[in-house]
């Protein structure tokens, strides 16, 4: 399920900007020592409300620019983006992203008089519709103001983030299994149902199949109107880890997960 990944346009100006230690950290409010050594502007980034849930998905988001010496800074251009991070399927523990991201422009701002730049009603909530499985509930809004206006010079870019917090509502899923004892050519049929709180739409949930330790999932299915789904997968000699995992089309219910007790008797004994 390919996404985008941060290192594009913001999100790349982030990561160099952290490597280059030119990053200013966001702050409740400006003043002269919030700038670092060289540092010309100090940039910081905050919503309201810091949370949101099923039921209220706006914030509005306000910031502000200052010069090094805690002046406002006015006709400043911000740019101004919401991230949806997704958690990176890693199970070998190799040393990369722990995340996956999905960033969207949500302006460019110019700071007032007095430095500050505001976006009202901002909806915290995921805009495209690829999958949301490992979707992480905190979604961060980011500011960048760079001098010269070209992203490959970070020397002079300054950039701060909050995280808002999205409070989801529970989910649950239930199966039955063609058999709990399985072998190596075996055909493992799985029928199930999700559940969702009262009043969302169970159809199109995603529903996913893991059988081996390495693969995130081998067989996907989706559910219907009422909650229903069905999958088959055809057992392998090294199947050792069964488990269903789902994916609501709505941020705002998590997913459930769900060992099965499966027993590949071809693993190899001990």
């Amino acid at each position: 399920m390919p996404r985008k990944s941060l290192p594009t346009r913001l999100a790349a100006t982030a990561a160099l900007l952290l490597t280059a230690g030119a990053l200013s950290a966001p702050v409740a409010a400006a003043a002269p020592s919030d700038a670092s050594p060289g540092d010309a502007y100090v940039v910081t980034v905050t919503t309201n409300p810091a949370g949101t849930n099923y039921s209220e998905r706006h914030v509005d988001v306000t910031g502000t620019v200052t010069k090094a010496d805690g002046t406002p800074a006015p006709n400043i251009p911000v740019t101004v983006e919401e991230v949806v991070q997704f958690t990176t399927w890693n199970p070998w523990g190799d040393p990369i992203d722990p995340h996956y991201y999905e960033p969207r422009d949500l302006g460019k701002p110019v700071t007032d008089a007095n430095g500050k730049f505001t976006i009202p009603d901002v909806a915290i909530d995921h805009a495209t519709d690829s999958s949301l499985l490992n979707v992480e509930h905190g979604v961060q809004i980011t500011a960048l103001y760079d001098e010269d206006g070209d992203l490959n010079t970070p020397q002079d870019g300054y950039f701060a983030d909050t995280t808002v917090g999205v409070n989801t509502q529970s989910s649950s899923v239930s199966y039955r299994l063609s058999k709990k004892k399985v072998k190596a050519g075996d055909i493992l049929t799985v029928t199930g149902k999700v559940t969702l709180p009262k009043g969302v739409q169970p159809q199109g949930t995603e529903v996913f199949l893991q059988t081996y330790w390495e693969q995130e999932y081998d067989v996907k299915a989706t559910a219907t109107y009422d909650g229903f789904f069905v999958m088959s997968v055809r057992v392998t000699g090294y199947d050792d880890t069964f488990a269903l995992r789902t994916a609501p089309r709505d941020m705002y219910v998590a997913g459930a997960q769900q060992a099965l007790p499966i027993t590949n008797t071809s693993l190899p004994r001990g």
